[in-house]
């Protein structure tokens, strides 16, 4: 590489690294180095580029310009420096410049009209060159029958006459001539109808389509070096339009689960990342650090009115049980509340086109518990439900799985986030072995002097296994259904556990009753809930 020197009165004061570019094209004096892209640190929503270059420096003062590189690239986050001894980086900035396009055969992406134009111009230089062979034929043809013109001249005044050769030779060269002729007024016929299209397409593409200049951005370094020799530049900045989400695939196999975590990898920053070591990262470096102001919350204490003394208000209610936010949605990459980072094993390529690309990151194998669930109440089917420990090393993101098991893919499944040497469950989908038949009854009536009215529910579900002849083992479904959960003291649920069959194997404090049924092939079994919800007289609502 050939560099510039500058004079030692040009670099004083000059401004450090990182200093903002300008839109204003370079100069085109300084020779251009290639700067790839050889590190890329992807964030929930841009991704941190590192780039390395090893020019050849003259000893003194001197200007780089390396490129190019994509213009979304932002200034305030730019960062030149060089690790080799006695080399100093004075001044960092990109330049960006309009440029037109290279003219490319049109792609799929790309309009009729356009595929068509392309293919006129290669009729118009096909039929080009067909004129030109055409014209030098004729004209060999015309040298030809002038010597021989020459030939009968000389001949006859020699007294050598040979009327039949000079014939036979005359009209195959007046023959060849009519015919070349005829074919060349013919190809220019056609060439200049070809014009004619040709100047009409470009007439129609200049009017509905206009291929925009490309904004092309460039390095520009002032460097400092003590001495002649190879320098090793590195340089970071962040771009936007790129960002990756973890995924997953799970296979389930003779009771041991392989779960292989990937990167997707989405980017559109302009340059492609070719062989570019990876790294990923959940921090949120657009957010603010400072935590949000809080807002005045005044309470006031006031005296019930009589209507509200006589009578409570109650209501029934659906609440959903996440720990994962409102409504179970994570915004972004959920990472537990800290910042993660994960490395890909082995160099990767990431083209330049918004499409999803995945990356390898890491697998692990694992003893899994398999069991069969359902919850008759919400879907009348039975999942098959996975449970196994995060071996892996590292917390597990949360993210989508692909679920693979004996018949091979299954479905797909959300992984959620799961700490390091933690358990977790995956659904790998429904059996068509079970089926499950809900029926409800409620009874109500009033209980003694207090006038407390008591609600009675009786849920009876009827579960039957559907096997084949080569199935004889005995398999455990866990049956699940919900009790209401009371918050006020004016309303008691009462699970009546004498009254079950069979009595429920757990009851927790979220009102979620459990058993554990154990399914031979073909059976059946019938599970009989009962509870009831006493309300005092002064209950509305229910």
């Amino acid at each position: 590489m050939t560099v510039t020197p500058l004079p030692g009165a040009a670099s004083a004061g000059a401004p450090g690294p990182g200093t903002p570019g300008t839109t204003a094209p370079t100069t085109p004096q300084h020779p251009v180095t290639t700067l790839p892209v050889t590190t890329v640190t992807c964030l929930e929503d841009r991704a941190r580029i590192g780039r390395t270059a090893t020019p050849d420096l003259a000893a003194g003062v001197q200007r780089l310009r390396l490129g190019p590189l994509t213009a979304l690239a932002v200034d305030r986050t730019l960062r030149a420096e060089s690790d080799t001894p006695g080399v100093r980086v004075l001044d960092a900035r990109i330049t960006r410049a309009w440029t037109p396009r290279a003219p490319l055969p049109p792609g799929p992406e790309d309009s009729e009209l356009r595929h068509r134009l392309h293919a006129l111009e290669v009729r118009i230089r096909e039929e080009e060159r067909l004129a030109d062979r055409l014209e030098a034929r004729l004209a060999l043809l015309a040298q030809l029958s002038a010597d021989l013109l020459r030939e009968v001249g000389e001949g006859a005044g020699a007294g050598e006459v040979e009327r039949t050769r000079w014939h036979r030779e005359l009209d195959r060269v007046d023959t060849g001539r009519e015919q070349h002729g005829e074919e060349l007024r013919a190809a220019r016929v056609r060439l200049r109808r070809l014009e004619v299209d040709r100047a009409a397409a470009l007439g129609a593409l200049e009017e509905s389509e206009e291929r925009p200049a490309e904004l092309v951005a460039h390095l520009e370094l002032t460097v400092e070096a003590a001495a002649a020799g190879p320098a090793r530049l590195t340089v970071h900045h962040l771009v936007p339009c790129a960002l990756w989400r973890p995924s997953y695939r799970a296979t389930l196999a003779d009771g041991v689960l392989r779960l292989e975590s990937e990167a997707v990898v989405w980017q559109r920053t302009g340059e492609s990342w070719d062989g570019a070591r990876l790294t990923f990262s959940t921090a949120r470096s657009a957010f603010a650090t400072e935590p949000p102001a809080l807002a005045e919350d005044v309470l006031v204490l006031r005296e019930r009115t009589t209507e509200e003394k006589r009578a409570v208000e109650v209501e029934l209610r659906e609440e959903a049980i996440s720990e994962l936010g409102p409504d179970g949605v994570v915004p972004g990459v959920d990472d537990g509340g800290e910042v993660r980072v994960l490395h890909a094993p082995a160099p990767a390529t990431v083209p330049s086109d918004g499409k999803a690309h995945r990356v390898p990151l890491a697998s692990f194998d694992g003893p899994a518990h398999s069991e069969f669930t359902c919850s008759p109440e919400l879907s009348p089917l039975v999942t098959q439900v996975v449970r196994f420990r995060n071996t892996a090393g590292h917390p597990l993101l949360a993210g989508p799985v692909e679920l693979v098991r004996g018949s091979g893919f299954t479905g797909r499944g959300q992984l959620p986030f799961t700490a390091a040497g933690a358990d977790t469950e995956l659904s790998f989908g429904s059996s068509d072995g079970y089926r499950v038949v809900r029926e409800t009854e409620e009874r109500r009536s009033t209980a003694g002097l207090s006038q407390r009215s008591v609600t009675t529910r009786t849920v009876r579900l009827h579960l039957s296994r559907f096997s084949g002849p080569e199935e004889r083992d005995e398999q455990l479904v866990a049956v699940r259904e919900r009790v209401p959960v009371s918050e006020v003291a004016a309303v008691e649920v009462r699970l009546r556990k004498e009254e079950c069959s069979p009595v429920p194997d757990a009851f927790d404090a979220e009102g979620i009753v459990r058993w554990d049924v154990p399914l031979g092939p073909g059976a059946r079994r019938t599970l009989t809930l009962v509870y009831e919800i006493s309300a005092s007289s002064k209950v509305a609502g229910l």
